[in-house]
């Protein structure tokens, strides 16, 4: 069901597992490295099965992009204690709880370094959650499709567009978005 964990990139391979791909990316998403080493959120959050997902990994950000932590949680309690514990003291830091497709999900928004973060937790295993799919299908389209095709993702996000409605947008694709591209996995 799951696309691989081991995307290419021309003939270098990206493994989305782990965040070290970043440090030789674009600017950004080495500032995202640093930021998010330096408060070594993937080590506090081990336990958790931490993966980076959304805009950044792809190099599709804008301006005011966050960095998304998905985290599989099978504690509620515990995971929110967790993420109060190592990062309430960040600026901005709020912590909620949502029902999403997948499920009720804790989440926690804070700065740190200058980069937005959102922590992510639901039952669900990490890379079977909805945005960790997501973002692999997204990152083959951008390889199958080019520069231009990015390009016009970017444009459209800057326009306001969140990142699978300008997918769905530029591909042509009806209906919800978000399940349109799933089906594409």
């Amino acid at each position: 069901m799951l696309a691989s964990l081991l995307h290419f990139t021309g003939m270098i391979p990206i493994d989305f597992t782990h965040i070290d791909y970043l440090r030789s990316g674009n600017l950004r998403q080495q500032e995202a490295y640093t930021a998010l080493s330096t408060i070594g959120i993937m080590d506090l959050l081990g336990s958790y099965m931490p993966l980076l997902a959304g805009t950044i990994p792809l190099g599709i950000d804008v301006p005011g992009s966050d960095s998304d932590i998905l985290c599989y949680r099978t504690d509620g309690d515990g995971f929110a204690t967790t993420l109060r514990q190592h990062f309430g003291h960040y600026k901005g830091f709020a912590i909620d709880h949502v029902q999403t497709m997948q499920g009720l999900a804790t989440t926690a928004c804070f700065i740190a370094h200058g980069f937005t973060i959102e922590v992510f937790g639901q039952a669900v295993p990490s890379q079977e959650q909805l945005g960790y799919r997501h973002m692999l299908v997204e990152h083959r389209l951008l390889e199958e499709h080019g520069p231009v095709f990015r390009q016009q993702i970017i444009n459209l996000k800057i326009s306001g567009l969140k990142t699978e409605p300008a997918f769905a947008q530029v591909l042509g694709l009806s209906g919800d978005p978000y399940q349109a591209l799933l089906e594409l996995e």
